[in-house]
C-alpha cells in the first residue's frame, strides 16, 4: 500500500496544502490538492475520489480535476461520498453557476459516458471501487461528514476526516486487526480548545484522549494499538510551531505529522 501526501493542512500558503491523500496512485482521498500537486499523467490515473465532507478545503480541486478529466478523456472520475456530501456538491458546486456540472458533460470522445459520476455510500454499508473496499463512518463536524475505512488487497488504512471527539469511527476501527495507518486530524494547539470544539476539530489533548479510546476498544490488543502508525494533517498554518510542540509531549505513541510530498509504503 502506497500512501502519497498532496495536501495535509488545514489551511494555505505556498508552503501549505489543504486535505489530499493518493492511495495507490489510483485513490485520492479528499481532493484540497489533487491538481495542485500532480502532473496531468498521474491525475489521468485517478479512478476515484472519496470525499469526506463539502467543505471547501477537501472538495476544490474535484472542479479541476473534472475540467482535465474531461479533456483527457477515457474514464470517468467517480466520486464517492455520503449522500449528504454528494447533496451539496451538486446543489453548490457542480450546479453550471459555480462550476459546469461535469456529471452531464461527456468524455473527450466519448458520447455517453460522463466526465463525472457519484457514487452515494451509506453509513457503514462497504462498497467495493477498484481493488478497495470502502466503507464511510460518520464523524463529528460542522456539517455531515465521515472518516473512511479502506481495505486494500495488502491491508487497512483508516481515514478521520475532519472531527472532533466521536465515538463509532474507534468502534469500528477496533474490528480490523489488518489496519496498517491512521491518518488523524489535529488542527489546533490546547488553548484554542474552545474553538476546537466549536468547529469540530482536534487539540493535541483532545487528540491523545481519542487515541485512548481505541487502546481501550482493542482490549489484548492495546499494545499494538499505541504502536499503530497515527500520521497526523490539517494542522492550522498560524498554530503549526505551537501544536508541533505540544505532540512532541505525547508519549508512548507511534504518531508522525505528515509533510507535502512524502509518500509512505504501510
Amino acid at each position: 500500500m502506497e500512501l502519497r501526501v498532496l495536501g495535509c493542512h488545514g489551511g494555505e500558503t505556498p508552503k501549505h496544502r489543504t486535505s489530499s491523500f493518493l492511495l495507490d496512485g489510483t485513490t485520492a482521498i479528499d481532493a484540497g490538492a489533487v491538481t495542485s500537486m500532480l502532473a496531468l499523467e498521474d491525475q489521468h490515473r485517478i479512478e476515484h475520489v472519496l470525499v469526506s465532507h463539502a467543505h471547501l478545503d477537501h472538495v476544490r480541486d474535484l472542479a479541476t480535476m473534472a475540467d482535465n478529466r474531461c479533456q483527457q478523456g477515457g474514464k470517468s472520475l467517480v466520486v464517492a461520498a455520503i449522500p449528504e456530501t454528494i447533496a451539496v456538491l451538486k446543489k453548490h458546486f457542480f450546479n453550471d453557476l459555480l462550476w459546469p456540472d461535469f456529471t452531464k458533460i461527456p468524455l473527450r470522445g466519448q458520447g455517453t459516458e460522463m466526465t463525472v459520476v457519484f457514487q452515494a455510500i451509506e453509513p457503514e454499508k462497504t462498497i467495493r471501487l477498484g481493488a478497495n473496499e470502502i466503507t464511510p463512518v460518520l464523524v463529528d463536524h460542522t456539517i455531515d461528514a465521515c472518516g473512511f475505512v479502506v481495505k486494500t488487497p495488502t491491508g487497512t488504512l483508516a481515514y478521520s476526516g475532519d472531527t472532533g471527539p466521536t465515538e463509532r469511527l474507534w468502534e469500528v476501527l477496533a474490528g480490523h486487526e489488518d489496519l496498517r495507518a491512521l491518518l488523524m486530524e489535529i488542527s489546533f494547539p490546547d488553548d484554542h480548545h474552545r474553538l476546537a470544539k466549536v468547529s469540530g476539530h482536534h487539540t493535541p489533548q483532545s487528540l491523545e484522549a481519542e487515541l485512548g479510546k481505541l487502546d481501550r476498544l482493542s482490549g489484548p490488543g492495546e499494545s499494538a494499538a499505541r504502536q499503530l502508525p497515527v500520521l497526523l494533517y490539517h494542522i492550522k498554518p498560524v498554530f503549526e510551531s505551537q501544536v508541533e510542540r505540544e505532540l512532541a509531549r505525547i508519549a508512548h505513541r507511534n504518531m508522525e505529522i505528515c509533510r507535502l510530498g512524502e509518500q509512505f509504503i504501510l
